[in-house]
């Protein structure tokens, strides 16, 4: 048997004090909210940014924040629920409330920050696509420290491999398996954030409303749909038709809805820039 990678073992809780534990999970989702919003704020912010004059500004980009939270949280927590692990919450339903024990749907929390996204445009009377675009360029950041926080806790490990740097994982026995979570990390986050940037930097992208949101929603689900061939799927589920897993079958339709909303994009005027407001 070839040597294996040790796994790390970091201990989930970063401190505590009393009952009140500090976990890494936590912070990672604090991380990835707090510099997705400093990035946010810095393309529709200031003078020459690429989303300057779009009828948004940074004051209300602090505001959406916690729109987006809210959505992350509340839509993530229930996309696990509702995708995943139906079954086990209806025998045990408070468990849905113990999100730091892990347990959120990347795909639940993208529908809870569109609606997010809706309520906010309809308040602000603007175009969902006036925030959703420079959000959809920020959001690499989140799934990066998302993906970081897995592999913290050890869990969504990959599928068996005697890859030079598979990891016997604590909860996954003693099989060595793909670090998938690394790999999405490295896919999800730094990969799509670069490529984000340079869609972004590539003529007039920035002008054409829905274009970047499109292009995250295309990118995202051709490289979970890709990351799922080296991730375990989970016991309860298991393999779907042809081999398929859940996470690549509700990433699907994310790679048709961006196809269509980029060539939708392209089609459309470019978007008229103004001096911004202060709202």
């Amino acid at each position: 048997m070839l040597p294996v990678i040790p796994f790390p073992a970091i201990d989930p809780v970063l401190i505590e004090f009393g009952p009140i534990a500090i976990r890494w999970y936590g912070l990672a989702y604090l991380a990835g909210l707090l510099l997705g919003w400093r990035y946010v704020r810095r393309l529709v912010g200031p003078p020459g940014a690429p989303f300057a004059g779009r009828g948004l500004t940074a004051e209300a980009v602090d505001d959406f924040v916690v729109w987006a939270t809210i959505g992350v949280i509340v839509g993530g927590r229930l996309g696990s629920v509702l995708f995943y692990n139906f079954d086990q919450y209806v025998r045990d339903p408070l468990a849905v409330l113990y999100i730091w024990r892990g347990g959120m749907s990347f795909h639940g929390g993208m529908l809870g920050v569109a609606a997010a996204l809706l309520l906010f445009a309809w308040r602000r009377r603007v175009s969902v696509f006036t925030i959703a675009d420079p959000v959809a360029c920020a959001a690499p950041i989140g799934l990066f420290f998302g993906r970081l926080a897995n592999f913290i806790n050890g869990e969504l490990w990959g599928r068996p491999t005697d890859v030079p740097w598979a990891m016997v994982f604590p909860t996954g026995g003693p099989v060595p398996r793909h670090p998938s979570q690394l790999y999405e990390a490295a896919l999800e986050g730094v990969v799509l954030f670069v490529v984000m940037r340079l869609l972004l930097r590539a003529g007039d992208t920035a002008r054409r409303p829905g274009y970047l949101t499109g292009a995250f929603l295309l990118g995202y689900g051709v490289l979970r749909i890709v990351g799922e061939f080296f991730r375990q799927p989970d016991a309860n589920i298991g393999f779907l038709a042809g081999g398929a897993t859940m996470g690549q079958v509700l990433s699907l339709p994310m790679v048709a809805a961006g196809l269509l909303l980029v060539l939708w994009a392209r089609r459309r005027p470019l978007a008229v820039v103004a001096k911004q407001k202060r709202q």
